[in-house]
């Protein structure tokens, strides 16, 4: 068995292409969605030094490998978990609610910081090790032990889910993707799953008869808040909610649509979308570089998500490969989600579009997760004996 640690020719580059070009990509779509002029600050430039901040995590976290992401696995996630009471109980002049949520600290010359973006990331390393632990203990399989194993994710997932579902539902919505894309790579039976996933289709389907009818009973027993129908509504009639909960989504159809195959080009738009920097970029995309600019941007995302599968695929770690379908599911949610949501496919959950969508916490959460896969290139081992020719 061999390995070079300390050799730069461990580093992922073809991941690190793939990272600049969504980073030259981010820069021409924010730099276009400023010129609006509703705010005074210049997202570019702030965009550009967490991408900095972001490589730096790279560096360090590449650094680690599989026996250390292990031991510390408990400790991020418990750490995680405490940042989310933290952010419950404390005051306003700290978490402050914004747009009627509570997700985010205040820090004096830094900004926001919203935790929820960085539990994603703890909860894959959870996920990971507690699947990773279970088959080591388990060798022989049994319905038995697939159901405690269900058991167990549930569990660990379910303790940050509850603690942000409240303020925070495209989150939550993520924190699902990740655990039903773990539950697929598990092992676990499908004799037990799909019952499972029959069960839950069904819930689904209640959950938006009482939407649709009955809103005032979720509201009541689950908490539910207003603005949270608003979205379903308007999702489903946007133009009977134009002059409020629809107005966004009217305007990003209409942005993407006006930029038809060649777009506008750069610092020509014609349609005003509040808040189009974040979780409405792709609109920008799709107005100012046409259908060919916003297939070139989704094409990329196929590349990482391919790069990403291909690392989990060829790594000999099963820690390494439940890792890596953590990433790919989350990755992949956003992308299907933020898109589908500016296109009127999905509703709208406020979930932004990886490493393109100007935020802090989203990007360097975002750039945590492919440090974890630089460090599975950065510790790759060959093995003299393998099984593959």
């Amino acid at each position: 068995m061999t390995s070079n640690k300390n050799s730069t020719s461990n580093l992922d580059y073809s991941l690190v292409l793939i990272l600049m070009l969504l980073f030259l990509a981010s820069c021409a779509a924010i730099y276009s969605a400023q010129q609006s002029g509703q705010y005074d600050r210049n997202f570019l430039v702030m965009q550009i030094a967490w991408y900095v901040v972001g490589s730096i995590i790279i560096s360090v976290v590449m650094r680690f490998d599989s026996d250390q992401l292990r031991k510390l696995t408990w400790y991020a996630y418990g750490f995680g978990v405490v940042v989310l009471i933290l952010l419950i109980i404390a005051p306003e002049s700290i978490a402050p609610r914004i747009n009627g949520s509570k997700n985010w600290f205040q820090l004096p010359g830094i900004g926001t910081i919203q935790p929820s973006e960085f539990m994603k990331i703890f909860l894959i390393l959870a996920l990971a090790r507690v699947i990773d632990d279970h088959h080591q203990k388990n060798v022989i399989k049994t319905l038995q032990t697939d159901f405690w194993l269900l058991i167990k994710l549930g569990m660990v997932t379910m303790v940050p889910l509850g603690l942000i579902i409240k303020e925070d539902l495209g989150t939550g919505l993520v924190f699902l993707a990740i655990l039903l894309g773990m539950i697929f790579i598990s092992g676990i039976t499908w004799k037990m799953l799909v019952p499972m996933f029959s069960a839950a289709t069904l819930l689904i389907g209640t959950i938006f008869y009482f939407v649709l009818w009955k809103p005032d009973i979720l509201e009541k027993y689950l908490g539910v808040k207003q603005y949270q129908f608003g979205r379903i509504y308007s999702w489903l009639d946007p133009y009977n909610y134009q002059s409020s909960a629809g107005y966004q989504l009217i305007k990003s159809m209409l942005a993407i649509g006006s930029g038809q195959t060649n777009g506008k080009g750069i610092g020509n738009r014609e349609v005003y979308l509040p808040e189009s920097q974040t979780d409405f970029i792709f609109s920008v995309v799709g107005e100012e570089y046409g259908f060919i600019g916003a297939s070139v941007l989704i094409s990329l995302f196929f590349l990482l998500i391919y790069h990403i599968t291909k690392v989990g695929m060829e790594t000999k770690n099963p820690f390494y490969t439940y890792i890596c379908v953590g990433v790919i599911s989350m990755i992949t949610f956003h992308v299907f989600q933020n898109i589908g949501m500016t296109i009127g496919v999905l509703p709208i959950t406020g979930i932004p579009l990886p490493f393109i969508s100007y935020g802090g916490s989203a990007l360097m959460g975002n750039m945590l997760a492919v440090g974890l896969i630089f460090s599975i290139r950065y510790h790759y081992k060959k093995y003299m004996f393998s099984t593959d020719s």
